[in-house]
């Protein structure tokens, strides 16, 4: 299944490391290999376009949180205990299950790079795994006119990134506190000079706004070559200038909904004609496979259209986004967002062959496959991951990974890091991470109560 049209019972030859044909009853050279996918769904590797992967090694701490809570934790207190061990650690165990639930590219929004060791233990991580990733070198620690200008980080652009590769890239990713000073024009800078795309998070209700989206305009510096993370927060005019410049935006969408940064912006963005692409955000909070991703945009997407029609007293009674459009956003979408659409994100002759096999004999819900699009988003998930091909590497085949992904090494170095944390923050700190203070609930006066249970709510019980 191509992003574009849905091929039913084709072939696709891969030679080398690239899609060499596709068609039916296609003639292949002799001593091919075949994987037999009837009875499934090919399409094109799925491709996350943020995620802060170092946090994997903290997952689940902050189901709870809200915004605030993350960035109390995160910024204020707790984020510099990530030493390097646990950058690499996070890294290789989100690498793994990037791959696991058939994500082939990542852009790995790393702001917790401290040092240039920290940096190095990121790429190492990255280069541990058969995976396609771009590094967004950030640190939340120190402001982003330092960092991204000083000669530690262009040694070690310099040293660890290659000019043209395609299976480890490199972007900066910062971003813009409206400060009418404009100190991270040294930042944009930094980035033009060695001819770097920016990934920003923009659009955070109550952290990055339409005065951010301004300064950018003003300065020159929104170009096509930058992604605005969330962007759910902005006005109308915010909108019109990323259009107007060609940029794209990254919708985290179970990360929108729950912490608070606007409500996903897909709607805006379709009137808009702003390209789009998936993302997870962060496991500290969230899931971290794109059938969530894909599930909870085109329910939130249809749900605030719903919502709108029925303020004005009316009915929908067609959709406009469909499941094509969400299946697109986490193929194509997020290899134009990261410059690599020219590389991956279509079944396409020529195109890098990254590939995932949705198909699971074992599974009642994989059966019939009447809707190929509404399948992947509603009916399937990482489980139904049957083989994942990157680069025309098979990484994963009938529903496991093979040796060459390191799963037991990550879980044993995240074993560690989790230690770490407890040790560091103590039993009570640890204790009010993870179970944070609930808030007083308001319970309004029911004029129908006629009993009550020991739980404390009030039920009607029917007369006898």
């Amino acid at each position: 299944m191509d992003t574009q049209d849905a091929i039913e019972n084709g072939d696709v030859l891969v030679i080398g490391d690239s899609v060499e044909a596709i068609g039916h009853d296609l003639a292949v050279p002799e001593g091919t290999a075949e994987i037999d996918a009837a009875g499934g769904i090919l399409m094109p590797g799925m491709i996350d376009s943020h995620r802060h992967m170092y946090q994997t090694a903290l997952r689940g701490i902050g189901a709870d949180w809200t915004l605030s809570q993350y960035f109390v934790f995160c910024y204020l207190n707790w984020g510099k205990l990530f030493r390097p061990q646990d950058i690499y650690a996070g890294n290789v165990l989100a690498a793994v299950e990037a791959l696991d639930a058939g994500v082939t590219t990542t852009l790995d929004w790393s702001h917790g790079l401290q040092t240039p060791e920290h940096a190095d233990a990121a790429v190492d991580a990255l280069q541990a795994t058969p995976g396609r990733f771009v590094l967004g070198y950030g640190n939340l620690l120190s402001a982003p006119w330092d960092w991204a200008s000083s000669r530690d980080f262009r040694a070690f652009a310099a040293r660890r990134f290659t000019a043209g590769g395609d299976m480890l890239s490199l972007q900066l990713a910062f971003d813009v506190t409206a400060d009418p000073a404009f100190p991270e024009r040294k930042a944009f800078e930094a980035a033009r000079d060695l001819g770097l795309r920016v990934t920003t998070h923009a659009g955070v209700w109550g952290a990055t706004n339409d005065d951010s989206i301004r300064l950018m305009w003003e300065h020159g510096f929104m170009t096509r070559e930058v992604t605005y993370v969330h962007a759910a927060s902005l006005s109308q005019d915010s909108y019109h200038r990323i259009a107007a410049t060609g940029g794209s935006v990254s919708v985290s969408s179970e990360s929108e909904l729950n912490a608070g940064q606007g409500y996903p912006p897909t709607q805006h963005l379709r009137k808009h004609g702003i390209p789009v692409s998936l993302s997870m955000d962060s496991s500290m909070w969230w899931s971290a496979d794109l059938f969530s991703a894909m599930r909870s945009t085109l329910s939130a997407d249809r749900a605030r259209e719903h919502l709108q029609a029925h303020g004005r007293d009316e009915t929908v009674v067609h959709n406009h986004l469909r499941a094509a459009d969400v299946v697109r956003w986490a193929t194509l979408g997020g290899a134009h967002a990261l410059g690599l659409s020219s590389v991956v994100g279509s079944i396409t002759p020529g195109k890098k062959a990254d590939l995932v096999l949705i198909k699971n004999d074992r599974s009642p819900a994989m059966y019939p496959i009447i809707h190929p699009y509404g399948h992947v988003v509603f009916q399937a998930g990482r489980g139904d991951v049957h083989t994942v091909m990157v680069n025309g590497r098979i990484v994963k085949y009938d529903h496991a990974l093979l040796d060459s992904v390191p799963l037991n090494a990550a879980r044993e170095a995240v074993a560690q890091t989790v230690e770490h944390f407890r040790t560091s923050m103590g039993d009570k700190e640890w204790k009010a991470a993870r179970e944070p203070e609930l808030p007083h609930t308001e319970r309004i006066s029911n004029p129908y109560t006629y009993t009550a249970w020991e739980g404390g709510d009030h039920r009607h019980k029917p007369e006898a």
